[in-house]
Formats: C-alpha cells, structure tokens, sequence
C-alpha cells in the first residue's frame, strides 16, 4: 500500500496540460475542487467526472496510475461509507434485527464517495502533471500580494514544496526498511489490526531518524549555497501565461456553467 502513495511523484510526459503554466493548474485545481461542494445532484458528479476524464486523457497520465491515490485511504472510504449508510434516518429500505438502511442513507455514500474520489483524483493529476519547482513558483507568485501585510511568501511556498517533495522520498525509504526488517523475520500482515499497527513500530523508529537526517542535510546544503529566504531572489525560468493557458481557463468556465445549469435546472424539474 506503501508504494501506491502517488501524491507528490510527478509523472513525465509531453502533454498540453503539462504545458500549462503551474498557477493556471493551481487555480483550477482549487476551483474544481469548490466545484464539487456547490451542488449534491448526481448530474453535477457526472460533469466533474466527464471534466476529469477528459482531462486525465489529455494529459497523457496512466488512469491505474491515478487510481492508486485511493488504495492508501481505502480504509477511511469504507469507514465513512457505512457511517452514512447505516446512521442516515430517512425512508427504509432495508432493516435487519439493529441494521437499518435507508434511502437518504443510500444517496449520502453515493454522493459522499463520488465527492471524495474526485477530489483524490483532482488533486494527483495536478502533483503527477507539475514539478515539485514550478509548483513553488506558482505558489509562491498566487500569494505575493500577501507580501503587503509582510506574510513570508516565499518561505511557505518553499515549506509545501519541500514537504511535497519529500513525500515520494520517504515512501521508497518506507519500502526499504520494510524490505529489510522482512528479510530479518518481520511480520506486517497477520493479527489484528493493533497487532499490524505495533509492528509497525520496527519501521516508523529507523523512518523517523532517516528523514530528521535528510532534513540536517537540506538545511547545511541551503546553508552553504547561502540561501537567505526570497528576498532579492531571481527566477532562471519566470512564469508567464500563454494561449493555451486561456484556452485551458475557458474550457474550465464552459465546465462551471454547466455544473451551475444541471445544477439549477434538475432541482426545478424535481420540484
């Protein structure tokens, strides 16, 4: 499960939404993700899901490869899905001795599932599709304004893209202690769940050493470049958007408006 955390791996390819500039994926990205909270119509999912699709198609990024964000959060879908599915009041549908299913129970986990999921596979196509660099720039240039009210821009765009930057580095480090303490007799699959979790612990010690390591180290390789924080500082590739880039924004308003009218529309029909 490990080795299927996609969330911070980039994935090389020529595609136009490679191309595009990190702050016009940036600001997409969040938007669509607002998106999928205005609306809780069936009608509203299958655009952003159609919208995603085409996306993910264009960009030339495996669909496996983006499925794999949801095996290390399985866990928290299922939860979630039977507290909705057995804990909604509404019109029964199904009951059994204490077990009762409901019809609003139903149509919460379906809508809550498809929320989730989308969000997940939103969110890993803009990691998989922008360097971790870009993606500081574009942070970093979407919060300048925030440099009137003195806010250290650039050191928190530089924080998230470490830290995003880190992520893959510290799943193939988990892998490789996981190898090594299985080579020596560990088990990590049999017991119960708190079994599983305590023998977690041979990994977490040696994973939590290597990355406080490999923190010193970023710290004196900085320090010895004289990295000061983002003032004075200079881009060799400064952003600038292109015509794709307004194409990209246009295709993306065609979207809202249609989730706003299917949205607007089915209610009234219903109604």
């Amino acid at each position: 499960m490990i080795r299927d955390i996609t969330l911070g791996k980039y994935y090389n390819a020529d595609s136009p939404v490679h191309r595009l500039d990190p702050r016009t994926k940036l600001i997409i990205t969040f938007a669509y993700l607002i998106s999928l909270f205005i609306y809780k119509s069936p009608a509203v999912y299958i655009c952003a899901f159609i919208f995603l699709l085409s996306a993910t198609l264009v960009s030339k990024v495996p669909f496996k490869y983006i499925l794999k964000g949801l095996k290390p959060v399985w866990f928290i879908l299922i939860f979630t899905s039977l507290m909705n599915l057995f804990f909604t009041g509404g019109e029964p549908v199904f009951s059994w001795w204490r077990i009762n299913i409901s019809r609003e129970g139903i149509e919460r986990t379906g809508l809550m599932l498809s929320r989730f999921m989308l969000m997940i596979f939103g969110s890993n196509l803009m990691t998989l599709t922008t360097t971790p660099t870009r993606l500081t720039s574009a942070l970093e240039s979407l919060m300048k304004p925030l440099k009137v009210i003195h806010f250290p821009v650039h050191e928190i765009a530089m924080m998230m893209s470490i830290a995003l930057r880190f992520i893959p580095i510290l799943v193939d480090e988990t892998n490789k202690i996981m190898k090594a303490q299985l080579s020596r007799g560990a088990d990590f699959e049999s017991g119960n769940i708190f079994r599983k979790v305590k023998s977690l612990v041979p990994v977490l010690v040696p994973l939590f050493i290597s990355a406080f390591r490999r923190a010193g180290d970023l710290a004196m390789a900085m320090e010895a470049r004289c990295y000061h924080g983002g003032e004075g500082r200079t881009q060799m590739n400064p952003l600038r958007y292109a015509r794709r880039d307004g194409a990209a924004f246009a295709v993306f308003i065609f979207y809202i408006i249609t989730i706003v009218f299917w949205g607007s529309l089915i209610p009234r029909i219903t109604g």
